[in-house]
């Protein structure tokens, strides 16, 4: 088992990021503004509690007194309603905030993978992807909606509780808060170690996620490997790396909030000390000691909660990192602005503007090279005519599926240009082009939900008896009226009800539905068996007449018919023609023919 490792992350706490983050949650900001008011009044009653308990000590118990005590204990009792009221709803709009924030950044994240080129795919495992839209988008939800809560409210408290204590006593409240310097520079040492921290604990999990994937989709080739203890092997390395970063973070989070406590107890000593001395000089009231202490008290309680705020914000900063990392990815493959302003994008077709395809493909001198900087295709030209059956056949690696990755544009010429119809293909719309494309794989890939439903993809508007005259077009009809509930039958997630040759049977039917003049075969026959293969094969001659096709073909006796048969080495072609003309040749399509038919021929014999 390999393990993705995933981009890299090292700056400190972002704001501007958060800042970016929340912008893109336009939908929850009237939540978060309710949140942010109600944690307005919530501050400024609490400021003013410890107030009116030192009016109870200067009124009512130095003097003995209870003149007014009926209006006070109204008074403080409103307060408290108000209180309780106020909370009551910060908690149902944060709560609100939380879900709706989870929900909006799923959305965007998953509307942006349905944007992204395919080549995203090509190297970000799904795991990565899952944790991202799963277990990152849980986390900041919550981190925004309620930290947002306290970070809000400590911050007033705390300022609001500095001007009270200036007002009332200038140079006792300096004194009490001369430990917030020391307090700032502490928070700074420990937030910069534990943000790494759980950068480091994110990455894990979303290996581990991967890992999860990749046991779940590969346990048949665990099984039969007897690969079963080295995963598990590689499983713990993992989880015990999990651990160690996990341990290591709440080491940190652990030493530091007792710092804060204690920073928070001098503060309170240094209240005791100058306010005690200040009552018996008579320069301040013992209702002043009193709110004094209250606020001593109260004061390093936002600030301790302020601490595991941005504790738990550094947390999140990891998940809102990869979060956004993959909201803000730009496809590699665009569209111009002029091009869709005419032909539209992905989820915005103007079908009315896009011209028909006849299906004529040429690539003038294109040479093509992946991220690696690996150059697969060079100086690659090739001129097919509208109608014309391509067959490409070669060793592994040759640039084969390169080829006809570059004709549907999941990835584009690094050099040269590919024509469709005699004009650039950057020239129309990813969609335009796509939308004309039949594409049938080499593992055929089958949604939940029906055997109907699945062909139906092809064309969501086609009729009952539609689906059914392409199903029987390719052989799919017999098997599928075996089915215990014939086409309403569920093939299972990724079609793990039926079997292999059975998926690309109705991969084929889907394919075909959607009439589609330009049509890729790539190895869809080398994962069937041969019977499959030959009841389909007579089909795939009816459907491919008349249609542009490229065929990657691992079985050579599955392309005899094709009009044009390229051997591909190296990225150029080294022989081209008819299966006839390259057999008279005894080139390099003879030595792989008979090599290929002296081996099937070996396999008869064996039985």
């Amino acid at each position: 088992m390999s393990f993705y490792q995933e981009q890299e992350f090292h700056k400190g706490f972002d704001f501007s990021l958060w800042r970016r983050l929340i912008g893109y949650l336009k939908s929850a900001r009237r939540y978060l503004a309710w949140v942010v008011g109600s944690m307005v009044l919530s501050a400024g009653i609490d400021v003013v509690f410890p107030i009116l308990n030192g009016y109870v000590i200067d009124h009512f118990v130095v003097p003995g007194s209870t003149s007014g005590m009926p209006g006070f204990i109204a008074l403080y009792a409103g307060l408290m309603v108000l209180q309780a009221g106020n909370m009551y709803f910060h908690m149902v709009q944060a709560g609100k905030a939380e879900i709706l924030m989870s929900s909006t950044v799923r959305t965007m994240a998953f509307d942006k993978l349905q944007r992204l080129s395919y080549n995203y795919f090509d190297h970000m495992p799904v795991g990565n992807i899952m944790a991202r839209l799963t277990s990152d988008a849980t986390r900041l939800g919550e981190s925004v909606a309620w930290g947002l809560v306290d970070l809000v409210w400590g911050l007033l408290f705390m300022i609001f509780t500095m001007v009270s204590m200036l007002v009332i006593h200038f140079w006792l409240g300096l004194a009490v808060i001369s430990v917030i310097p020391v307090l700032l520079l502490i928070s700074s040492y420990f937030q910069r170690r534990i943000l790494a921290g759980q950068r480091k604990v994110r990455r894990t999990n979303s290996m581990i996620t991967s890992a999860f994937n990749e046991g779940i989709l590969g346990a048949k080739t665990t099984k039969t490997l007897v690969r079963e203890e080295a995963n598990l092997g590689e499983f713990q390395q993992l989880t015990h790396r999990m651990y160690g970063a996990s341990v290591k973070v709440a080491g940190l989070s652990a030493l530091y909030m007792p710092l804060a406590l204690l920073l928070g107890s001098v503060g309170t000593a240094i209240a005791l000390h100058f306010g005690g001395t200040g009552v018996i000089a008579g320069t301040l009231t013992y209702g002043d000691l009193v709110v004094f202490m209250n606020y001593t008290t109260l004061f390093f309680e936002p600030v301790r909660e302020l601490a595991r705020v941005l504790a738990d914000l550094q947390s999140s900063q990891a998940a809102a990192e990869r979060v956004v990392s993959l909201i803000e990815s730009e496809p590699q493959i665009t569209d111009s602005e002029a091009i869709e302003k005419v032909y539209g994008d992905t989820f915005h077709p103007k079908r009315e503007n896009w011209p028909e395809i006849h299906g004529e493909v040429t690539f003038e001198h294109v040479d093509f090279h992946y991220e690696s900087g690996e150059k697969v295709l060079r100086d690659f030209s090739l001129e097919v005519p509208a109608g014309t059956s391509v067959a490409l056949v070669g060793e592994t690696g040759s640039g084969k599926s390169t080829i006809v990755n570059l004709v549907c544009r999941f990835y584009e010429p690094t050099k040269g240009r590919i024509l469709i119809d005699g004009v650039d293909y950057r020239e129309r719309s990813q969609l335009w082009l796509q939308s004309h494309l039949g594409y049938v794989l080499q593992s055929p890939h089958l949604f939940s939900g029906t055997v109907r439903d699945n062909i139906r993809y092809g064309r969501l508007d086609a009729s009952d008896g539609e689906i059914e005259r392409v199903a029987k077009l390719v052989n799919a009809h017999p098997f599928i009226s075996r089915l215990e509930h014939g086409y309403d039958t569920e093939v299972g997630e990724g079609g793990s009800r039926l079997s292999t040759g059975e998926k690309q049977l109705i991969s084929f039917a889907r394919a075909i539905l959607a009439d589609p003049p330009i049509f890729v075969l790539d190895e869809a026959t080398s994962s069937i068996d041969t019977e499959t293969e030959m009841a389909i094969q007579h089909a795939i001659q009816e459907v491919l007449r008349g249609r542009t096709s490229f065929i990657v073909a691992h079985r050579l006796s599955t392309i005899q018919n094709a009009d044009i048969i390229l051997v591909i080495e190296n990225g150029t072609i080294v022989e081209q023609g008819t299966h006839e003309a390259l057999l008279q040749k005894k080139g390099h399509y003879y030595a792989l023919y008979t090599q290929q038919f002296q081996l099937e021929a070996e396999k008869e014999i064996l039985g």
